[in-house]
């Protein structure tokens, strides 16, 4: 089986907006990204934005509290944010939820900026033939599909039913339409043995699916599921299965913890990626629901004069290369405290989860494995870390 196979099944439009839009330009934009760091500069590579935050599911550990009301991102503030970022070079968004698909306007968005490529993070059950058709005239965007287990995990971890099988449909109505597809798994307790056997990544690979993003479960939201959370062993097992998977499966394997020499990261320490939540304010990452800054200006202008964004990498480095939510809520806390942040999860009773927060295994927390295919290897080191880097 061979890992081009999937690729080259691709209708041809998406495969040359995935090759040039994606590809070509995503390197140009990284390396712009790259001056601008060490220019001093804070603008990121990439920007990952919550279009809204309904949902039709209600996931264990999901950072999304709705509140008591939808809040969803009006199109002109979102042309805005994508419009800024293409004077500096930057094509590529991830487009997050809730559940995107469930805000109306999102194909007028990919409509508009035709000349950016977009990294759709779906649950898939709203994924159907309409949808798919629209997404495959457009070329323009990547579904990411999200699998959490089998059937009985499947239903536990998302709160609802047949949630599996919704997800298999997803999954082969989007490669039924020559899309160029990808899956995302968070690893936990409960799903690490499925995630990590041969047979599942067989069972994408004969679907069509191109690339598998595998991320680590992060206790967040209402109902964090701690014990839910990996222990140190579980995350050096993910990280050998990712180094040697690479070596032999047939399909891209992502992660966007570690780089090419096995050293953790965290992409917003880094000023890689950011995120803009669905009422316009930027976070460090979507897990990190803090922020003193909003797009209600030149968003230049914003991550230029954004001190708490700079205080958050140049402090978060003092203290871990790892997830700092799971490592040390506490401290974070207490950061967001320190400079006002305004909580903007729709949770009050967050700063306190943080503040007794349980302390759990992040990928800091590994040993260093480095990369051995090349390939891999020169992607990390000059391209990009991961698929856009979302952490």
């Amino acid at each position: 089986m061979s890992i081009t196979r999937n690729i080259l099944r691709a209708d041809s439009k998406c495969l040359r907006k995935f090759i040039f839009t994606f590809g070509w330009k995503g390197l140009r934009g990284f390396s712009k990204f790259q001056k601008r760091k060490k220019r001093g500069e804070m603008f990121p590579a990439f920007q990952f934005i919550s279009v809204t935050n309904d949902c039709n599911l209600q996931c264990q550990g999901c950072w999304v509290t709705k509140g008591d009301k939808t809040d969803s991102l009006d199109i002109s503030s979102i042309n805005k944010i994508i419009n800024g970022s293409k004077k500096y070079g930057s094509y590529f968004f991830g487009i997050l939820g809730g559940e995107p698909l469930m805000y109306k306007p999102l194909m007028d968005v990919f409509k508009t900026h035709s000349d950016c490529y977009f990294q759709l993070f779906t649950n898939g059950t709203l994924l159907n033939d309409k949808v798919a058709e629209e997404l495959r005239k457009l070329g323009n965007v990547t579904p990411l599909i999200s699998f959490e287990g089998n059937e009985t995990i499947a239903d536990i971890r998302r709160g609802s039913s047949r949630v599996y099988q919704r997800t298999i449909q997803a999954i082969e109505t989007a490669t039924k339409h020559k899309l160029v597809t990808g899956v995302a798994i968070s690893v936990c307790k409960s799903n690490i043995d499925m995630a990590l056997s041969e047979e599942f990544i067989n069972l994408l690979h004969d679907k069509g699916v191109v690339y598998l993003w595998y991320y680590i479960y992060r206790p967040s939201g209402e109902n964090p599921c701690y014990d839910l959370a990996l222990s140190t062993e579980e995350i050096e097992r993910l990280r050998n299965f990712l180094v040697d998977g690479r070596t032999k499966y047939p399909i891209v394997i992502i992660d966007s913890y570690w780089d090419a020499d096995g050293n953790p990261f965290c992409p917003a320490a880094e000023g890689l990626s950011h995120h803009i939540n669905p009422s316009g304010y930027i976070e460090p990452c979507p897990v990190i629901q803090y922020s003193c800054d909003n797009i209600n200006k030149d968003i230049k202008t914003v991550y230029d004069d954004s001190t708490f964004l700079r205080d958050f990498k140049v402090e978060i480095s003092k203290k871990t290369k790892g997830c700092i939510l799971m490592e040390d809520p506490n401290w974070l806390q207490n950061f967001a405290s320190s400079h006002q942040a305004k909580n903007t999860s729709n949770r009050s009773e967050m700063p306190t989860q943080l503040a007794n927060g349980k302390v759990v295994p992040s990928h800091g927390s590994c040993k260093v494995i480095p990369e051995k295919n090349w390939i891999y290897r020169m992607a990390k080191k000059r391209a990009f870390f991961g698929l856009g880097a979302y952490g």
